[in-house]
């Protein structure tokens, strides 16, 4: 068999869309044929497992619900189409059909007989179908073309010449789909190259996990035991000391039933006169006995107030893993200052009342129980407010003005050079226990410290800082600027600093000569209350996260009654904390 021939059964015998030959042929209802793996795919490829679309003419043929056609059987060259054994019993009865060339599949693949490459024209069945309209899509013979496509627009080519090309436009196709094949594949291997980096990351973050357990296990069990022990060393002293105060009342029963019962049965018997003189002073025993004060139920509730105030509060929304805080639990009371939203300062009084100094005029006096008990100074607008050692108030006014007044209320003729408002802006005022008076001033950013004997500052504290507010501490002061305060000699030199940022701090020194610190959260208004030591280091949380009435003002102040109790002080509000 020649080489020529070879190609032209090779051609015949290749699927039109694997160019392969046909393995496991598949005529469709259009009698186009195709390997069914193909067929498998385009329905695959389209989506749709019921109906199929000839790749060749377009023509749709319903897929059975089990694609299992039958195979082809024989090769009619006139038709140029592949028949089943159905379709070649039909094909072989029909009269136009009876005189085409009907060739064995098994003698096609064999080599037994040739195929034609074209195959018949079927309006000329002596004309092969050696062209092709590319407008028609089709191929045809030349008697059809001239009576069929020959009108304009219809473009004619040689048949092979339209299969040359095709053949070449397959080849391209299967190029680039090589090609694009190639580029998904890299696409894959880099999906699978990010998935095991994702896998290993997932694998790194669980043992991480597993690690920041254990570790957490361990912490939260070592803050238990911290926790617990806390609490003990907090209550465990109230406890002792309720229970001495127990121990003293059992020990006053037994006394006093002791010698109820001697006295009680010496007159049960007679006496003479050493047993009634030893009966008499028994009595007079018993009577210094009877003497002693009813029991002082306040000494207990205030030593249990100190255990009950104990409190433990867990972290919720915050770091879990601290567990929490043991803190006393807030009682506090809410005491509405006598005018709205003026109180310009706050100092201890020598009697251990609190003084609330108002902008618009006058000194509220308030007791620990939170009780109004008068008002001094109704005419005097206040901005600052001290005591001497000798119980003399010493008043600041908004001009930034110094005003001496007895402890009867009568001004003394002392003046002081004072900055005024303009130069220096607001001030505020403290005295210390050596009855120096200290004015800082917000706009010149500089303290004054005077003599109560008045005249011109004795001596200045400039270090580049706004003080808002001076406190005396011992041979040190106590400055507070924005978010930090800091700890300074009388000359200004800073030996400790605290800075809280997002918070707002307060100070005052309290009764055990500690530092308590007030904390105000910005815009959200929150009061904590913590006490330092005199390195501004952290002793325990006294108050936490206190919510005042009206948290958007941004003026406080905070001071400590003699009786322990802590006042703390908004423009309007005085909230005193047990």
């Amino acid at each position: 068999m020649s080489d020529a021939l070879k190609n032209v059964i090779a051609q015949s015998l290749e699927c039109p869309v694997c160019l392969n030959t046909f393995i496991d042929p598949k005529i469709l209802s259009c009698s186009h044929t195709y390997c069914k793996t193909c067929l498998d795919s385009l329905l695959e490829f389209h989506g749709n497992d019921q109906m199929l679309l000839c790749p060749v003419c377009r023509a749709e043929t319903q897929v059975p619900n089990q694609d299992d056609k039958p195979q082809a059987v024989v090769y009619c060259q006139d038709c140029g189409k592949y028949l089943c054994d159905t379709c070649h019993n039909t094909h072989s009865q029909w009269q136009d059909f009876i005189g085409h060339e009907v060739l064995a599949m098994g003698e096609i693949v064999s080599g037994k007989v040739s195929v034609r490459r074209y195959r018949k024209c079927r309006k000329h069945p002596k004309e092969d179908e050696e062209c092709f309209c590319s407008d028609c899509r089709r191929f045809a013979c030349f008697r059809c073309v001239v009576m069929e496509h020959s009108k304009e627009g219809h473009g004619v080519i040689d048949g092979a010449v339209f299969e040359s090309n095709h053949m070449k436009s397959i080849e391209d196709f299967k190029s680039k789909a090589s090609k694009k094949r190639s580029c998904f594949q890299k696409y894959v291997d880099f999906i699978d190259e990010q998935k095991e980096r994702v896998s290993n990351v997932r694998k790194q973050c669980t043992d991480d996990i597993n690690k920041a357990y254990e570790e957490s296990i361990r912490q939260l069990t070592e803050k238990k035991e911290i926790l617990i022990g806390e609490v003990k060393g907090r209550t465990e002293g109230v406890e002792k000391e309720l229970e001495e105060m127990k121990k003293s009342a059992q020990e006053h029963i037994t006394h006093l039933t002791t010698i109820a019962d001697v006295v009680t049965n010496m007159t049960k018997i007679p006496l003479d006169m050493d047993a009634l003189a030893a009966h008499d002073t028994l009595c007079q025993d018993l009577q210094e006995a009877l003497k002693q004060e009813d029991p002082d139920y306040r000494q207990p509730i205030q030593s249990s107030r100190k255990g009950k105030s104990v409190s433990f509060q867990r972290n919720v929304g915050k770091d879990e893993l601290g567990l929490g805080k043991i803190a006393n639990a807030v009682l506090a009371k809410n005491i509405a200052l006598p005018t709205k939203d003026s109180m310009s300062a706050m100092v201890g009084t020598p009697d251990g009342r609190m003084a609330v100094g108002c902008s618009t005029g006058g000194l509220e006096i308030f007791s620990a129980d939170g009780q109004h008990q008068q008002t001094v100074f109704k005419d005097v607008k206040i901005h600052g407010v001290g005591f001497l050692s000798d119980d003399r108030y010493v008043i600041l006014d908004p001009s930034n003005n110094i005003t001496l007044y007895t402890f009867e209320y009568t001004k003394l003729n002392v003046m002081f050079a004072t900055l005024s408002a303009g130069v220096g802006g607001m001030a505020k005022l403290t005295v210390d226990s050596d009855d120096e008076i200290y004015v800082s001033y917000r706009k010149a950013m500089k303290i004054q410290v005077f003599s109560p004997a008045g005249g011109k500052a004795i001596r200045e504290i400039c270090d580049g800082y706004t003080p808002l507010q001076t406190t005396g501490y011992n041979d040190h002061l106590i400055i507070t600027s924005w978010e930090t305060i800091r700890l300074t000699d009388k000359q200004g030199v800073v030996k400790y600093k605290l800075t809280k940022p997002g918070y707002r701090p307060y100070a005052a020194v309290s009764q055990g000569n500690t530092i308590l610190i007030a904390k105000v959260k910005d815009r959200v208004g929150l009061v904590s209350i913590d006490e330092y030591t005199n390195e501004l280091k952290h002793i325990k949380n006294l108050v936490i996260d206190y919510k005042p009435e009206k948290p958007e003002e941004n003026w406080y102040y905070i001071q400590q009654y003699r009786s322990g109790e802590i006042a703390f002080c908004t423009p309007d509000r005085l909230y005193i904390f047990h």
